[in-house]
């Protein structure tokens, strides 16, 4: 096996501006992923990188684009741009076009963000002359392409950051609806954290010959991270989870709930019990999200807690815990949420709460990264997956009319927002159709929810 003696970032030979960037951030030795990624992008090769979140996949793109520019200057073209990173999150979008623009910060480039959450005229107006790098979200970039603000056709770069996210999230035919619009003489990347079957044929259908970078085993987590999961009956968790945010030693706390629902409700729940926390998700707006991020990024909130729509967006310095409040039913997004931190380097810890209901999901999490993680709790004994059905259903039976009715319409809501996570890839995009999401009408034939 070929051993790299790129051991500097210096030995990269990148534009001297770029270096010198890199030298006024504290950048010397390059992570594995850059140290292999950033000679075959500096060739032209188009590419496939995996390796764990926290590992420097940004800079391992940023940086051979931004040689790649500085070495070839042309003028932009009114509502066109020459490179285009895809993410799948806002949050995630915004960090990107901040590398971007700090690791060519002594180039005269020109970069913009194109997402949902905001005001499209802004956006249409930093186009109009064109750019050299445009960051966006599938969804919006395909509302500028459709105005025409946006014109795809001097496209040299495409890079799609966090591939395996953006197929959960159910933007498949967005990304085959934009690369439909692409040259077909281009440079395109792929970089994730993971690579499942999906992801490999789609990378199959749209590279050419591609270098393959794999610097950790798929799926892997940090092993910087202290796993344990802790046992407990669903009722209890919000006791529970009190008691391990008062009882550990925490300098920022990153806790996971399955659903925006869920999320502001374990907020109000701290808030009772004198811990203040913020929720991010995305029915809050661009703004709250923003204003959520910079306390926790300054330290004046210690607790944030999040859905998924996080899992990959946050790049906070200092995240010593990540909690799982409830256990993700997408056993990849268990991979993802850890990676928020041990990051940069350092230890972190990620404790996970597993109720009988959950016994199925920890299984396929355990399954996935091939470990079987360290249990403690309430319960002497794990349950069996299959057991968890058989305890849940005859607590509902013996549940007061009234008091049922009530848990029905919030596990009604708890399920929708949850189909919304995984459903669309299933369904082509239309969740309506999926038989959960109808309704029946009086003739008891189902009939899809009318629009809101």
């Amino acid at each position: 096996m070929k051993v790299s003696l790129l051991t500097k970032f210096h030995d990269f030979g990148l534009a001297e501006p770029i270096t010198r960037a890199l030298a006024q951030e504290n950048y010397v030795t390059p992570t594995p992923i850059q140290r292999d990624a950033i000679p075959l992008v500096r060739a032209g090769r188009d590419l496939i990188g995996i390796a764990q979140t926290g590992t420097g996949k940004t800079a391992a793109f940023a940086l051979p684009i931004l040689d790649r520019l500085a070495a070839r200057p042309k003028p932009s073209e009114k509502k066109t741009c020459r490179v285009l990173v895809l993410s799948p999150t806002r949050e995630l979008s915004g960090q990107i076009l901040d590398s971007f623009r700090t690791y060519g910060r002594h180039l005269r480039l020109t970069s913009t963000l194109a997402i949902g959450g905001v005001s499209m005229g802004k956006q249409v107006r930093a186009l109009m002359h064109g750019v050299d790098v445009l960051v966006a979200t599938p969804g919006r970039l395909l509302d500028l392409v459709r105005s025409n603000a946006l014109r795809l056709g001097q496209v040299e770069v495409l890079v799609l950051d966090e591939a395996d996210r953006m197929l959960d999230m159910g933007f498949i035919h967005d990304i085959r609806a934009i690369v439909a619009k692409l040259p077909v003489a281009r440079q395109t990347l792929f970089f994730s954290a993971t690579m499942p079957r999906e992801v490999e044929t789609l990378a199959g259908q749209m590279l050419r010959e591609p270098a393959r970078v794999a610097v950790t085993p798929v799926a892997s987590t940090a092993e910087r991270i202290a796993q344990r999961i802790i046992h407990t009956e669903r009722a209890a968790k919000p006791a529970l989870l009190v008691e391990v945010l008062k009882a550990e030693h925490i300098d920022r706390a990153l806790v996971f709930t399955r659903t925006k629902h869920g999320a502001d409700k374990v907020v109000r729940g701290l808030g009772h019990a004198g811990i203040a926390a913020q929720a991010i998700h995305g029915n809050k707006s661009q703004g709250q999200r923003e204003r959520a991020l910079a306390e926790f990024r300054s330290g004046r909130v210690r607790t944030l807690v999040a859905t998924d729509i996080a899992a990959r967006g946050i790049d906070v310095d200092g995240i010593s815990h990540v909690i799982n409040y409830d256990l993700p039913n997408i056993p990849e997004s268990y991979v993802h949420r850890i990676g928020r931190t041990a990051r940069a380097g350092a230890d972190g810890i990620a404790i996970s709460f597993c109720d009988a209901e959950e016994a199925a999901f920890l299984c396929d999490i355990e399954k996935l990264i091939r470990t079987t993680i360290p249990a403690t709790g309430r319960r002497a004994q794990r349950p069996a997956p299959r057991a968890a059905a058989q305890q849940a259903a005859p607590k509902a039976e013996s549940a007061p009319a009234s008091r049922g009715r009530k848990r029905s319409r919030q596990q009604r809501r708890e399920r929708r927002e949850e189909y919304a996570n995984v459903a669309p890839a299933k369904s082509g995009g239309d969740i309506g159709s999926l038989p959960f999401m109808q309704r029946r009408d009086g003739r008891g034939a189902r009939r899809a929810p009318s629009p809101r």
